[in-house]
């Protein structure tokens, strides 16, 4: 018997199929235990609860000041100390990552709507409107995301919903074009041509057949781009195009803490640890989508 034919045989017998699947599966667990999985994750979990419900975490008011104790250390009291005004850092941090999260996923939400219209149109429309639309988004991409988000500002004016919208708007380039490669490869697959000759509607193959399968790698790329959005964002209030003062907000802190950073470094410490743990931690599970999707 040649080793071709053995190698068939164990393939297809039921206990290699076993092994196989019960190897996969302790891979997968193994995978999800891993520890820096697992920090991540707590963290989001805690970012979370944060922008949801901050007063069941810190019982200050982010706004309240005291100019007695303005430039206080950490302590007890107060363990990420107190800023300029006598106000908590902490309670700041805090209430400062609902604006954080919204920026990241209303700004990733806008830049996908967007990004799927635009690549749809391109991908299954005439070859003149798909050329016109990738010239026009190869224009785009020329331009740095935080470039592209202060050119939109300018129009529009600064403001924590303007840097969101700058932030989404920049991001839809990328978006349509990963869509539009999806949509010229899901729109030549036999099940699409077969639902075309069945009769289907033009809309009803769009929506039922192509659009499902050509968005779903660019969502799990979406998902892992959030972070992105956040350092952008972020740096826009470090430049004051974001949330206005006295409201918190992480690159807001950071531009006020800059001033004072030989004598209050935990001014800048605080908010840069917020925002570096929380792009890494999104970043970390954003790669673990993208490996779990390469993975199927």
């Amino acid at each position: 018997m040649s080793t071709n034919t053995l190698f068939e045989e164990y393939s297809a017998s039921p206990t290699a199929g076993a092994t196989a699947d019960a190897a996969s599966a302790r891979a997968r667990r193994q995978a999800m235990f891993r520890p820096g999985l697992i920090v991540a994750g707590l963290f989001l979990i805690f970012l979370v609860a944060a922008a949801v419900a901050p007063g069941w975490i810190v019982a200050g008011d982010p706004l309240e000041t005291n100019a007695r104790e303005s430039f206080q250390p950490p302590s007890f009291a107060h363990p990420l100390g107190q800023d300029e005004n006598g106000r908590d850092v902490l309670t700041r941090i805090v209430y400062g990552a609902r604006s954080t999260l919204a920026m990241g996923l209303i700004a990733t939400a806008i830049g996908l709507i967007l990004g799927v219209l635009l690549g749809l149109a391109a991908g299954l429309g005439p070859h003149v409107v798909d050329q016109a639309v990738m010239r026009f988004v190869d224009v785009l991409l020329a331009f740095p995301d935080l470039l592209f988000a202060l050119v939109i500002i300018t129009f529009f004016g600064s403001g924590a919903l303007h840097a969101i919208f700058a932030v989404g708007i920049a991001s839809v380039p990328r978006y349509a074009r990963l869509v539009r490669a999806q949509a010229h490869q899901v729109r030549g697959l036999p099940y699409v041509q077969a639902a075309t000759t069945l009769g289907l509607s033009r809309t009803t193959v769009v929506f039922r057949h192509i659009l499902p399968n050509a968005i779903r790698p660019v969502v799990v790329l979406a998902v892992a781009g959030v972070g992105g959005k956040i350092a952008v964002g972020a740096s826009l209030g470090f430049l004051g195009l974001g949330t206005p003062p006295p409201e918190p907000e992480w690159g807001a802190m950071l531009a006020m803490g800059r001033d004072f950073l030989a004598n209050a470094w935990w001014m800048t410490a605080a908010p840069a640890a917020a925002l570096v743990l929380t792009v890494l931690s999104i970043g970390v599970l954003g790669r673990e989508l993208l490996r779990r999707k390469a993975s199927t």
